[in-house]
């Protein structure tokens, strides 16, 4: 294989991190004249998605991530490379990408229905406009930190909440958002946070939301005490 096809799935890896960093900032947060960012948020965690699945796919074969790799070849040439795919290559739609990941590496995703509002909702704005009667950065966030976040974590050692554009906090608010939202999310054995109060964050939250941030915190202080 071409070495260029086999490093198609670090340069898809490399695109869906630049998606994710902007879905999280347009997510979280907030400042006058940035209200369109609530519905940006619900493009990038799509595109973010998007490509991260294919990341993933395309591990186990670069042209798997083709609708039908048979009209890539031109009766002429000697090799596929990557200009090729990019002439004549479509890859599959967001919406089968589930049945894709499934039948290519045996992955169920995550809360299905939230990927369909949320694929719903994206097609609303790209084609029409953004609808009316949703909370679409909620949306983006549970499609990032129900979705997007374990599979990173596995495949990729990525956790979602380091990738963002305010460099000066660090992940503080995205997380703080994230605990007023209930939304668990994965943590890196180097978890921090001093920007924020994460007991003030969690005042309302439910039992179980509490003992499962316990939970992660505690194993967090045990690793780094066995390290």
């Amino acid at each position: 294989m071409n070495k260029d096809i086999k490093g198609i799935p670090e340069r898809i890896l490399k695109l869906a991190i630049a998606a994710l960093t902007q879905a999280n900032t347009h997510a979280v947060y907030m400042d006058p004249g940035t209200e369109h960012w609530y519905t940006m948020s619900v493009l990038n965690a799509a595109h973010a998605g998007e490509l991260f699945l294919k990341a993933i796919i395309a591990r186990e074969h670069p042209l798997l991530i083709f609708k039908d790799i048979f009209s890539l070849d031109d009766n002429r040439s000697l090799k596929l490379d990557v200009a090729d795919l990019l002439k004549r290559g479509r890859t599959h739609e967001f919406e089968k990408l589930p049945q894709v990941l499934w039948a290519t590496t045996g992955i169920r995703l995550p809360n299905r229905q939230c990927y369909d509002r949320l694929r719903e909702a994206r097609n609303a704005i790209q084609h029409f406009c953004a609808p009316e009667d949703m909370h679409l950065s909620n949306l983006a966030l549970e499609f990032i930190y129900t979705i997007v976040d374990p599979l990173i974590q596995k495949h990729f050692g990525l956790y979602a909440i380091e990738h963002h554009e305010d460099w000066s906090a660090g992940y503080d608010y995205v997380v703080g958002r994230l605990l007023r939202a209930g939304l668990r999310f994965s943590m890196p054995k180097d978890f921090n946070v001093t920007e924020i109060d994460m007991a003030k964050e969690i005042g309302r939250a439910k039992p179980d939301y509490r003992k499962w941030l316990l939970g992660e915190l505690k194993k967090i202080k045990k690793e780094k005490l066995l390290n």
